[in-house]
């Protein structure tokens, strides 16, 4: 059974930052591209960053671009997206995807973990 499951969420001050993983098993994670998502209440989800296989290609949305980095550890089948600088319009929940198609600036997804909530407020 393909699992993805997501932590490090929580409530952070604006400016601040959080590391959120996904540990993922049930599949070959070295195999798949890997993306990251939100979901802000009565918004649609929102794309925001992509990696391959190895890591060596990635790809951000502006709205997160240099302030968030993915990255992954294929020997510990796990993704992982560092927030900084972060602002009240960040919060969310914020869930990890394979892809399974597309390129990595427009990518298909396959399966969804069931997200981490990101609050943004002081």
């Amino acid at each position: 059974e393909v699992q993805l499951v997501e932590s490090g969420g929580g409530l952070v001050q604006p400016g601040g930052s959080l590391k959120l993983s996904c540990a993922t098993s049930g599949f070959t994670f070295s195999n798949f591209r890997m993306a990251w998502a939100r979901q802000a209440p009565v918004k649609e989800r929102e794309f925001l960053a992509a990696i391959s296989q190895m890591g060596d290609f990635k790809y951000y949305e502006n709205s997160v671009k240099g302030r968030f980095t993915i990255s992954r550890d294929n020997a510990k089948n796990t993704v992982y997206l560092q927030m900084n600088s972060l602002k009240p319009e960040d919060t969310a929940v914020y869930s990890c995807a394979t892809i399974t198609g597309g390129k990595l600036y427009s990518p298909s997804f396959g399966s969804w973990g069931q997200g981490t909530q990101v609050t943004v407020s002081s």
